[in-house]
């Protein structure tokens, strides 16, 4: 009778059901100091925290399902085979044993005393029932598993959760809410057929599918997330326990599936809520997610783009450089002026005062000319040290990159990291920039730890363009969606929203120096288009979204948790809005081996000649062309 003692960390599974109940608390009586004559669902309860916390309790019955070999803590699950038929109670538990591996198989029939315990892993997130201090004993072998929960279409509620500030001692409704169907079934064994992948495997081996192929599917296959309401309840994270050096992890993309058979214990972890660990893993299909490329410039017509470069620096691999310069070059088609975002200094994450970003743009800009596309010259301003947030010891920046042989950049000198950027009238009416480029308010403080907005005034075909990129606040700190509280606190929104205002401020302040100006707002803005923050920078006559033009499927181009969302963006003067042809460019969220973990985008327009004459019949006759 073997016997392992655990500590206070543990790995994180969880297990679905179906179902709904009119559930109350459970009320035990009063616990003796070991519990005996109770089965799995009794430890369970009927909320998400056990009644018998705290306690031992002994001989548990049930058959083991699977065994987590892998890390620090490692376990068993065991599943009562008979249950008590009540949906809100699960019919599982996780022993965890520590850093030693249990000496149980699969089909091990076993009685089990512990201490039970919740585990959470981390703040405000759900709590794991599980026995530690462990001891069990293997009655029999090979017995048949409990069969697993099969997770068809319908089987998730499509409300995601009841509200409460702290719903862990809620009673259960797995009816009526999704996170209260998973925990009632936590660490019970689960199952989904032919599942579509809406998550691309990560450098951690797991990915997302959807048991609900049908809810807000985009055309390429991932689950779109248009709405703080909609959680999208049907996703479900999937990591494995087989040997890794017999069942490699599959390597898939969005729009993959997995066919067949995927099931295992259903556990909670803090990175995404609940998890399939598989014992059986289907097939993987590779449906062949194809890379975009943007359509064709027009004569006339200017491009600009925004790109996420994703902490790229001098010290990261050449390899790196390369596949950025060739989406710049062929995806995106080469164009005009780049907005780029997480631009480093040039040593990267090494924390020694450095600042400088030069050799990080050469050799971006080294990179695109080899891959054929053109000979960009760059500019930026170099932020104070460990002033801008990002990677510590990165100094992450915004930077612009620019065809010379398609549009001239108006330099004017004097901006640096404290000094804001001023709009002013200039000769014949045009809005004209104080220096060039230049920080919007960067003393403010909405932009405390946080990338400053970086402004560039440009000239095309004689025609001024103002170009601002961005990187607003990340979303550190919200609370998670699967979280205890619901609906979780977005406070991360309070910095966001006063960055767009100050963002939103300084394009008025353009247009009113010149209605005509044509005023581009770009970048990571770290928020959705339905968001506080997107609303601020467009309300009341504000800059144009062309991403709204688009079908609420398709508006996205990050992926978070098997939901594709939407973070980056340009934004224009509301008087070039039926002058854009605006694409997002699809090479790298959706794709397990990519560049960057945000897809850019693209906007072509002709631009107005921004000056205060401007003849509307202009801005008619060059009014956005039709593409077939």
């Amino acid at each position: 009778m073997p016997r392992t003692a655990g500590a206070a960390t543990a790995l994180a599974l969880g297990a679905s059901l179906i179902t709904a109940y009119a559930a109350s608390p459970a009320t035990a009586d009063p616990v003796p100091e070991e519990a005996g004559g109770l089965r799995i669902h009794d430890v369970q309860g009927t909320t998400r925290t056990s009644p018998y916390t705290g306690r031992t309790v002994a001989d548990l019955p049930g058959v083991v399902t699977a065994v987590n070999p892998y890390g620090s803590a490692r376990g068993f699950w065991f599943q009562d085979p008979e249950g008590d038929g009540d949906p809100r109670t699960s019919e599982g538990l996780f022993v965890f044993t520590g850093s030693g591996t249990p000496d149980v198989a699969a089909g091990d029939e076993v009685r089990v005393s512990g201490t039970v315990a919740e585990y959470s892993p981390g703040a405000g997130l759900q709590t794991i029932t599980q026995l530690g201090d462990a001891s069990w004993t293997v009655l029999g072998a090979d017995r048949e598993l409990p069969e697993a929960i099969g997770l068809a279409p319908g089987t998730v509620p499509a409300a995601y959760a009841p509200e409460g500030d702290d719903i862990g001692d809620l009673p259960l409704d797995p009816g009526s809410y999704a996170l209260d169907f998973w925990a009632a079934g936590e660490h019970m064994r689960v199952r989904v057929e032919d599942a579509r992948v809406v998550g691309p495997t990560d450098p951690f081996s797991a990915l997302w599918v959807t048991t609900e192929p049908g809810r807000n599917a985009t055309p390429r296959g991932g689950t779109a997330y248009g709405s703080y309401a909609d959680a999208n309840s049907g996703r479900l994270k999937i990591e494995s326990l087989l040997p890794r050096d017999q069942a490699p992890f599959p390597r898939a993309d969005v729009g993959d599936e997995l066919a067949g058979v995927t099931e295992g214990p259903l556990y909670y972890s803090g990175y995404g809520g609940y998890v399939v660990k598989a014992t059986t893993m289907g097939e993987h299909v590779d449906n062949g997610l194809p890379r975009g490329t943007a359509g064709g410039q027009r004569d006339g017509e200017l491009s600009v783009a925004t790109y996420n470069v994703e902490n790229l620096s001098a010290a990261s691999d050449q390899a790196a450089f390369d596949r950025l310069a060739e989406g710049i070059a062929d995806n995106l088609g080469a164009p005009d002026i780049v907005a780029l975002e997480e631009i480093q200094d040039d040593n990267g994450p090494a924390d020694d005062g450095t600042v400088t970003a030069g050799r990080t743009l050469d050799r971006l800009t080294e990179a695109v000319s080899a891959a054929g596309g053109p000979d960009y010259e760059w500019r930026q301003i170099d932020p104070e040290d460990k002033a801008d947030g990002g990677q510590p010891g990165g100094n992450i920046r915004n930077a612009f990159l620019f065809d010379p042989g398609r549009v001239s950049f108006t330099d004017r000198p004097g901006g640096d990291a404290t000094t804001p950027v001023e709009v002013a009238e200039g000769d014949g009416g045009r809005a004209e920039l104080s220096v060039s480029p230049g920080r919007i308010e960067p003393g403010a403080d909405a932009w405390i730890d946080s990338r400053k907005p970086l402004a560039g005034e440009f000239e095309f075909q004689g025609r001024t363009v103002v170009v601002v990129t961005n990187h607003f606040a990340s979303k550190g700190g919200d609370q998670p969606l699967h979280g205890l509280a619901q609906p979780p606190e977005r406070s991360s929104e309070v910095q966001r929203n006063a960055q767009a205002g100050l963002v939103r401020a300084f394009a008025d302040d353009v247009l009113e120096a010149d209605p005509a100006a044509n005023v581009v707002v770009a970048g990571d803005l770290n928020d959705f288009w339905f968001s506080p923050a997107l609303e601020a920078l467009t309300e009341d006559g504000g800059l144009h979204n062309p991403m709204l033009e688009l079908p609420e499927e398709e508006r996205y181009n990050y992926l978070f948790d098997g939901n594709s969302q939407a973070l980056d963006h340009i934004l224009v003067a509301p008087r070039l809005a039926r002058r854009t042809d605006y694409e997002i460019v699809r090479i790298n969220a959706e794709f397990h081996d990519r560049a960057s973990d945000h897809d850019p985008q693209i906007l072509r327009f002709r631009p107005l000649s921004g000056s205060r004459g401007t003849d509307a019949r202009e801005e008619a006759h060059y009014g956005r062309p039709g593409r077939g």
